[in-house]
């Protein structure tokens, strides 16, 4: 592995047992577009078992990419950034997440932007590849969409202040000398950063052009304990961070709670009349957000296939970010951490963060 250079960019990778993963991150950077001089790729191996250490070792890259692996024992992403952070040589640190890949030039639109609006902090959209399957698709819709997130993902259109994510998020060394380290959240922890950043008075902006393509999930119930556990975390982030929870977070929670209600309802009273009315207006308002998503999606990847799936993943989303929230606030209540799945979460159970 190549030594320690100073370099205007270190562009940071937690990972763990996403050797694949590692591979095609790796394939799409060597295409990147810019001097190799500029930036330095750091790998920061979270305790894989999955031949990681091996490969980086081994690595030869044809570009003349500079990259550099740390090793330690597992304890989650914000401790695997934070150690990448303590040796990266760059004056800015941008994390990625190992499921992601670049376009060639995704560096140079975050080279010109944070020159010309002298960026502290920043991030870019996550989006998906044409060569990605259906249900990607239809997951990046349900994560991208105004109707799925607000915008909050990194949409120009969206509800409230912008929070960078560590899926493509970067941020200033002056930034981490001022905020610190990130936190010891296992979910939601990029977004303390953010918030803690944002409190602290520094400049933060989206960069539209920065995107990565983004892999996510790639089942359903990964998907469902993913979202679950974003907002089972949003409750222990408007507990840190006042004045932060927004309706948009909120409308999960209460779509889930009254539809519970709903449920009760019917079954101590299924001949009312209101009941039978509730059915009705909740019906169809189901049917006009789900035709929404219907053109929305087939528009946007030109697929019925994905244009029908993407009606499931929101779905999936929306009842999982609602259920997540209650159980955090239930937990919260009984003076419990607010956590969700920590077993089989990548649907691995060699992949449990203990």
């Amino acid at each position: 592995m190549n030594e320690p250079m100073r370099c205007r960019w270190s562009i940071i990778v937690a990972v763990y047992n996403r050797l694949d993963e590692t591979r095609e991150l790796l394939a799409s950077a060597e295409a990147l577009e810019g001097d190799r001089a500029t930036f330095e790729l750091v790998f920061v191996d979270d305790g894989s078992r999955d031949g990681f250490r091996e490969f980086i070792e081994g690595y030869a890259s044809p570009s003349g990419l500079h990259v550099r692996a740390l090793f330690q024992e597992n304890q989650g992403p914000g401790a695997a950034r934070n150690h990448g952070m303590k040796v990266a040589a760059g004056d800015y640190f941008i994390f990625v997440d190992s499921d992601c890949t670049f376009p060639p030039c995704w560096l140079k639109e975050i080279e010109a932007a944070v020159t010309r609006e002298q960026l502290d902090a920043f991030g870019g959209p996550d989006t998906c590849h044409p060569s990605f399957s259906p249900f990607l698709k239809a997951v990046n819709y349900s994560m991208t969409s105004f109707i799925g997130t607000g915008g909050t993902r990194g949409n120009t259109r969206r509800i409230g202040r912008y929070y960078p994510r560590s899926f493509n998020m970067g941020i200033s060394r002056r930034v981490r000398a001022h905020v610190g380290e990130m936190g010891a959240l296992r979910h939601g922890q990029d977004m303390d950063y953010s918030m803690r950043i944002h409190a602290a008075g520094f400049r933060v902006g989206l960069i539209p052009g920065a995107f990565v393509y983004h892999k996510r999930r790639t089942s359903l119930p990964r998907f469902f304990r993913q979202v679950f556990n974003w907002g089972a975390a949003r409750v222990t982030l408007s507990r840190a961070h006042r004045g932060t929870l927004r309706v948009i977070h909120i409308l999960p929670a209460l779509v889930v709670g009254g539809a519970a209600m709903l449920l009760a309802l019917t079954a101590c009273c299924p001949g009312a009349p209101a009941v039978h009315v509730a059915w009705i207006v909740t019906g169809t308002l189901y049917l006009a957000v789900a035709l929404l998503a219907v053109v929305q999606a087939g528009k946007r990847y030109g697929s019925p296939r994905v244009a029908a799936l993407a009606v499931v993943t929101l779905t999936t989303q929306v009842l999982a970010y609602g259920l997540g929230l209650w159980w955090g606030a239930g937990r919260t209540a009984r003076g419990k951490e607010a956590r969700g799945f920590t077993k089989r979460y990548y649907g691995n159970e060699h992949q449990v963060k203990k």
